[in-house]
Formats: structure tokens, C-alpha cells, sequence
């Protein structure tokens, strides 16, 4: 604009400063006297890091209106094989998660913090405490950060490589109260280790054991291959359906223990096993479903291919005196297609995949191996339903599926189906 041009505005009006002449709407605010255009308040989440984190995505909807929404989700999915029976909820659904995981860094200026990565990145966002996880995890994780700038333990920094803690990892035995402290390091070289170790211990006398895991490379993975024991033995147990099991850092067990029993007993209730039957346990981890099992059937063949968790799997066992039990380190696809080309049978196959879900090698050796039944128990309604389509190209038919809900306030659905055999010569195991 030429400065030999003088700006010009429309004559303003004179503000009405008698607030008793101007109108206010219930739950809206006024900033000021200026008779401007009001805005809603803002709804506070219940969680101050939902939007950071995206982990739980539901934390602000009603908790009977996230099981209507997810057995929709479910029911549509399972729509052309099945109806889906009733969402089992849980009556307390806060604090649920007996595995904890914090991912330890700092702010510029050096200070520890400790919170968990943003949904799909390797950014932390800073967490103090999650509705989501076991509150005694997360008073551990605080004690801990706490702790660190008077041992002089720095936390490790991805972008430069320096530094000693990466993560720490809580695991709870919420039937037995046994805690773990994973202490996830760079080095195998701790500074003040039993000087830490007895400063921890006296602020949590609880815990039963302090484990310290050597992760020295670049990997998004948060465990490492070498453990060593700080205090303790370096597992916990937990008791599931009458059952003791052996937690090891690297364990493969449900993080949500009230449900993981009604999921369990649901896999058995609609099995209706009669005590005469062969049963395959495939994915079997630590050995869960099929020690669960073996005390209502003849005989449990378990395959799993992980040889860590075939160990514990032997170890709950002996715990448990099951003894018609056999474990298998293998592929579960070419185990059963050896069996298959053996001419043995079974009568049940208890299948309890990856999120990814199963492949078509695996379903078509569940076909040659011909069971009666199949269990499929599922984290992932999408990749259950693909594969439930392929299991009726096979002859097998859905008869129930109960949806569990194993991770309240999340996405997440854990679904159990009961899979019938349709084929005229089906198995049908002779005592």
C-alpha cells in the first residue's frame, strides 16, 4: 500500500461492557465482554496421552458400547460362516495388563524419561502411568526412572548409540503375585549393580526377581539373546485354569489373565471332549492350551518351534505331573504333513496363530490330517476370517464362535471358533 494512502476501516460499533444484557448458552463459554461467536469446550480425554500414543483407542467410549462395536465388527467379518455369540466383557476392565513395557530415553537436557513408541513409529512418547497396565508395573517403571541419575546410568540414545538402558519389561503373576524386572542394556556391564539392585528391592520388596537382557544391536526388537539373572531366579510363575506355568523374559503368555481363562474354558467347554481323544496342540508356545487339555483327553502331541518355549513347555509339565503330554520342537505345517504321510491320525486340533493368522500350507494339513474338530482361537478377526474360508473349501464347518475381549479399550478381538469336519470319512477315534 502507498504510504501517501491512509488505511481506512469500517466504523466500529461501542461494545456492550453491561454483561447482564448479554445472553449466555448453557455449556458454552465467553472469552471476553465482545459479543463474539462462542466455541464449545473442549472434551478432556481420560487418558492425557491417547491421542500421543494411539494405543487405546477406545479409552473415551463407554465400555458396553465398545463390545456392541466390536462384535458388529466381528459379526460382519463372520457373517458368511457363522453367528457370533455374545461378547464376554470384563467386569473390571482397567489395569488389566500384566506385561509392561517401557521404552527409556531422555529429554534434551539429559533427564531419564520412560514412556512407549507412537503407533507406528519409534518415537517415545513420555508415559507416567497407563489405565491399560498393572499399576504396581508402572510404580516400578517410575521408582526406576527415578533412580537412574543417582547411579549415573544414562539411557541409551538410538540416534548416536550411547548409552546403557534401553528398556525395562514387568511381568506380573497376578494369580501367584511373583514379579519380574527385565533390564534391557547395551552392556553386560552394570554400574553399582547390587548397590541398584538393593535400592530397587527396598522401594518394591515385592519383587522376586530382577532379570538384566544384553540388546546390543540395531533392532527393533526390545529382548536380546543374552540374560542374566541380577536377583531372584530370573522367571515367575502364574497359575491359569488350575495350572502352574513357568514366565521367563522371553515367554510367550496372555498379558490379560481374568480373560485368558474364560477364553481357555470356552476352547475347552465347546470342544466337549469325551477323555478318549488324540489332541494336537499347534503353535503351542509354552504348552497353555495343551497342558490345560491334557487332563480331559488320552493323549496331547504339542508342536511349537520356538526351542525356548518347547523347554518351559517341558518344564510346566513336570510342574503340572502331566505326563500324557509329548513336545515337539518343529514346524507345526510339515510336522502334521509327516503325520499325514505316517497315516496318523487325531481326533482335535487346537490352533492359536499369529496375528498374521495361519497359511494354506497349514489348513490343508489340517485337511489331509482329516480331525474331527478343530479349535482355532484368533487374535484377529480379518485374518480369521480368510482363513475360516479356506477351512470350508476343506469341509469344515463353523458351529460357534465366542469373541472374548481380551484387550479392553483397544481395537483389539480375540476370537474362539469351534471348526466341524464335514467330510464322509471323517476320523472318528476308536477306543
Amino acid at each position: 500500500m502507498p504510504d501517501n494512502k491512509k488505511e481506512t476501516y469500517p466504523k466500529r460499533k461501542k461494545a456492550n461492557t453491561d454483561m447482564r444484557k448479554i445472553p449466555k448458552k448453557e455449556g458454552w463459554e465467553t472469552k471476553n465482554k465482545d459479543d463474539r461467536k462462542d466455541t464449545p469446550a473442549k472434551k478432556v480425554s481420560r487418558c492425557p496421552y491417547s491421542k500421543k500414543c494411539g494405543a487405546c483407542q477406545m479409552i473415551d467410549m463407554p465400555y458396553n458400547k465398545q463390545l456392541k462395536k466390536k462384535h458388529a465388527r466381528v459379526q460382519e467379518l463372520l457373517e458368511p460362516f457363522t453367528r457370533v455369540e455374545a461378547f464376554v466383557g470384563m467386569d473390571e476392565p482397567e489395569h488389566y495388563r500384566c506385561k509392561v513395557h517401557a521404552v527409556f530415553t531422555h529429554d534434551k537436557k539429559g533427564n531419564p524419561l520412560s514412556g512407549i513408541y507412537r503407533e507406528g513409529t519409534h518415537e517415545v512418547v513420555p508415559v507416567d502411568g497407563c489405565l491399560l497396565e498393572d499399576e504396581k508395573a508402572d510404580a516400578i517403571i517410575a521408582s526406576i526412572r527415578g533412580m537412574l541419575k543417582s547411579f549415573k546410568i544414562k539411557t541409551y540414545d538410538e540416534d548416536n548409540g550411547y548409552g546403557l538402558l534401553r528398556h525395562v519389561l514387568i511381568r506380573i503373576g497376578k494369580n501367584t503375585g511373583e514379579i519380574m524386572v527385565v533390564l534391557v542394556t547395551v552392556s553386560p556391564i552394570f554400574p553399582s549393580k547390587n548397590n541398584f539392585v538393593k535400592a530397587l528391592l527396598k522401594e518394591h520388596p515385592e519383587i522376586t526377581t530382577i532379570v538384566m537382557n544384553v540388546n546390543d544391536k540395531q533392532t527393533s526388537m526390545i529382548l536380546g539373546d543374552k540374560e542374566k539373572p541380577m536377583y531372584g531366579p530370573g522367571f515367575i510363575y502364574d497359575e491359569c485354569c488350575g495350572m502352574r506355568f513357568k514366565i521367563s523374559p522371553k515367554s510367550f503368555y496372555q498379558v490379560n489373565p481374568v480373560q485368558t481363562e474364560i477364553l481357555y474354558n470356552s476352547a475347552l467347554d465347546m470342544a466337549e471332549l469325551s477323555g478318549d481323544e488324540v489332541a494336537l496342540d499347534c503353535y503351542s508356545g509354552v504348552g497353555t492350551i495343551g497342558i490345560i487339555a491334557a487332563r480331559r483327553v488320552k493323549e496331547v502331541i504339542s508342536v511349537e518351534l520356538n526351542k525356548d518355549a518347547v523347554k518351559d513347555a517341558i518344564l510346566n509339565a513336570k510342574i503340572n505331573e502331566i505326563k500324557n503330554i509329548t513336545f515337539y520342537q518343529n514346524d507345526a505345517t510339515a510336522f502334521m504333513q509327516q503325520m499325514a504321510d505316517s497315516g496318523d491320525k487325531v481326533d482335535i486340533v487346537f490352533m492359536d496363530p499369529p496375528r498374521s493368522g495361519s497359511t494354506p500350507e497349514f489348513i490343508d494339513s489340517v485337511s489331509r490330517l482329516s480331525p474331527e474338530k478343530v479349535i482355532y482361537i484368533s487374535c484377529s478377526p480379518d485374518s480369521l476370517a480368510r482363513d475360516l474360508a479356506l477351512f470350508a473349501k476343506k469341509d469344515y464347518e463353523v458351529k460357534r464362535a465366542v469373541p472374548v475381549d481380551m484387550f479392553p479399550f483397544t481395537r483389539g478381538i480375540e476370537t474362539c471358533c469351534l471348526l466341524t469336519n464335514r467330510k464322509p470319512d471323517t476320523y472318528v477315534h476308536l477306543t
